[in-house]
């Protein structure tokens, strides 16, 4: 785990995406006609998806590849970093990100769909404490020990960031340490084990993860609701725009409500389904990054 360290330097930048892939990698985002290389359709998914369900990974792989009309490979990463580096490198045709990378990445990335979680495209992050700790207010978590999710979270990281920049603070300033797990179901762990005193987590796992392993989650409380803020969306380079395998991708998300495959892939995912949406969705995300970036 590691420990915090100022946003400045964690703000994933087009620098940083490209050095992550290296040579190979930078020669395809130099030439944004050129596809991913590999045979087959690669789609990256991030620690926001619940991918840890082998099943869910296999209706959802055989549902793609049947509607896109090629096999289709799921690519996974341990950070959120990692994956929006490939995705921007043109390494994937699309993937399932987060609103923070988007509105960082927006000049380079299209919006294909978005979730829909009880009938809208949106979702909260929550701060979490012990179910047994008598927080009522996210000023009663100063001094903890924090866990973030992921340096490039929206959920699990920029709004608590931006929420204390909204109040002259900084996190290292805020609470006595952080440390990120790479993952929101290990920040609802590490709060139940105690290993953290709270926690920034995506609503949406909280919630599922409350159906799913209720004891776990039930080890922990809601301190503080986010206002509601755009899904993490699937995104595609912009280089593909036009490419009919992105065109026959989104039809496969907005119109896997209606397919028995899609269906399944909906229940395993506890969402509604997915829509169209307008970037502006994530206009309030990208508020939250100047905030952070104004405040330093």
């Amino acid at each position: 785990m590691n420990e915090h360290c100022p946003a400045k330097s964690r703000m994933l930048t087009r620098r940083s995406a490209l050095a992550l892939c290296g040579g190979a990698a930078v020669s395809l985002a130099l030439s944004p006609s050129r596809a991913p290389a590999q045979e087959g359709f690669k789609f990256g998914l991030t620690p926001v998806f619940l991918s840890s369900d082998l099943e869910l990974l296999a209706v959802l792989r055989t549902y793609l590849t049947e509607a896109i009309g090629e096999p289709v490979e799921l690519v996974s990463r341990r950070t959120y970093q990692e994956i929006t580096a490939l995705l921007v490198a043109g390494q994937l045709h699309a993937a399932w990100i987060c609103g923070y990378p988007f509105v960082q990445f927006k000049a380079e990335l299209d919006l294909v769909a978005t979730p829909s979680w009880h009938g809208k495209p949106l979702y909260q992050s929550y701060l979490i404490a012990a179910a047994g700790r008598p927080a009522e207010r996210w000023e009663d978590l100063r001094g903890d020990i924090h866990a973030f999710s992921d340096p490039d979270s929206n959920s699990g990281y920029l709004v608590t960031r931006a929420l204390l920049a909204e109040n002259g603070l900084k996190p290292e300033g805020f609470f006595a340490r952080s440390f990120y797990t790479y993952g929101h179901r290990n920040v609802i762990r590490a709060v139940a084990s105690g290993l953290a005193q709270s926690g920034s987590v995506d609503g949406y796992v909280w919630e599922v993860m409350r159906e799913l392993e209720p004891e776990l989650v039930g080890q922990t409380r809601i301190v503080r609701h986010s206002e509601w803020l755009g899904f993490p969306p699937v995104a595609s380079p912009k280089a593909l725009a036009g490419d009919p395998r992105i065109v026959r991708l989104k039809d496969a998300l907005t119109g896997m409500d209606r397919h028995d495959q899609g269906r399944k892939v909906l229940a395993l995912l506890r969402i509604d389904g997915f829509v169209a949406a307008e970037p502006a969705l994530f206009d309030t995300i990208a508020a939250k990054v100047d905030v952070v970036r104004r405040f330093g």
